[in-house]
């Protein structure tokens, strides 16, 4: 006789994102709210040691001050790509949380940009099944976006987050005193993922990403923070809210441009940072959209113009290796990364989009075309 059992059950998860400045400052007790008396692993991206040494004395001192239990002094892992190649810095982290018997309800404490966390986060995802993470995302590309999601990863096989978990931190805290060492670059970089958010889900923050754009691209800190603060919550709402955080769908809704800007950047050698490929990819995206008859002239040209008063290059010569055939890749990697029917994401107004299942490569050829005899010459050197 045949029998079967056939159960299902949820799991709740609490997602917690603090925003402050100076949470190393001892009257900030965010952190050791959090921590309490439980031991605490200290990982610190070497790119912000590099131009904020003082970190690491800062977060020695706050424990002392706090009576928080680090497990050691910081170690300080290779952030950037650099740190996505392989499973180097993967394997430094479980080693650390080995070492220091860090269980699930101990602390792996991460300070630094989008790609130490999507690193370390694998790490902590998968040792013990899981032991608990802090992020303290250090860039404002980590704050407005990959800081506050549920994703962690490396790449493999020439492909952008190929191995990975979806496991949501313990919480976030977005210290917007961090934004004061980065580069005009990495400071701009970030707002790339506030347009691209304010053009799927917020009109009227698309329209203040517009009045503000010349000081943003200044380097506005106070403005910056504002608009990292509702990327952030956009993004957040969307994965707690949309129905799909893990993403066990066909469709990746906040993922407007990224089959273009993964390609890019694994076509370029990772010349090209997230950021600004994920400018470009934008860029090709609402022309497609425009192409297809879904989005209108004027509104592709206000995002357009948007993408560049912020200071992004919209042209790269990754676009046009092999006659865009390389390119066109990326858009069977984007299906293979979550499998089924390919599912874009393309807007219709600003502030709406819809799904679309098919994207020829003559569109997409015409549109980068386009880009290069528009922008080309000014792209000479990405700064």
């Amino acid at each position: 006789m045949n029998s079967r059992l056939d159960l299902s059950f949820v799991v709740s998860y609490r997602h917690q994102i603090f925003f402050t400045e100076n949470a190393f400052a001892v009257k900030n007790t965010i952190l050791k709210e959090l921590v309490g008396v439980a031991k605490v692993l200290p990982i610190i991206d070497a790119g912000l040691v590099a131009t904020s040494p003082a970190v690491v004395s800062e977060l020695i001192e706050y424990a002392k001050a706090h009576q928080i239990k680090l497990t050691r002094a910081p170690i300080i892992l290779t952030g950037g790509e650099e740190c996505k190649k392989d499973q180097t810095v993967v394997n430094a982290v479980l080693a650390a949380i080995e070492e220091d018997a860090i269980c699930r309800h101990s602390y792996v404490l991460v300070i630094g940009g989008g790609a130490l966390l999507d690193a370390a986060g694998f790490a902590s995802s998968i040792a013990h099944r899981g032991v608990r993470l802090i992020r303290m995302p250090s860039t404002t590309l980590s704050q407005a976006d990959a800081g506050v999601g549920v994703k962690n990863g490396i790449n493999a096989f020439q492909k952008k987050n190929f191995t990975g978990t979806f496991s949501p931190p313990y919480a976030v805290i977005n210290d917007f005193a961090f934004l004061k060492s980065l580069s005009p670059k990495n400071l701009r970089d970030g707002l790339v993922e506030a347009v691209k958010v304010a053009l799927l889900k917020d009109p009227e923050f698309f329209k203040s990403l517009e009045k503000d754009s010349r000081e943003l691209a200044a380097g506005n800190l106070t403005l910056i923070s504002a608009c990292i603060r509702r990327s952030a919550e956009l993004h957040a709402l969307h994965i707690t809210q949309g129905g799909d955080p893990f993403e066990l769908g066909s469709s990746r809704p906040l993922d407007l441009g990224h089959w273009v800007a993964h390609k890019c950047e694994t076509l370029s050698k990772y010349r090209l940072s997230h950021g600004e490929a994920v400018a470009i990819g934008l860029a090709v995206d609402v022309l497609c959209a425009r192409e297809l008859g879904l989005f209108s002239k004027s509104e592709s040209e206000r995002v357009i113009d948007l993408l560049v008063r912020l200071g992004f290059q919209l042209y790269t010569p990754e676009l046009e290796i092999n006659h865009g055939d390389s390119l066109m890749q990326g858009l069977e990697e984007f299906r293979e990364h979550l499998g089924g029917q390919l599912t874009l994401i393309l807007p219709t107004v600003i502030g709406q989009s819809t799904h679309v299942h098919s994207l020829s490569s003559e569109v997409v050829k015409k549109v980068t075309a386009e880009l290069g005899h528009r922008f080309s010459s000014s792209c000479a050197v990405l700064s």
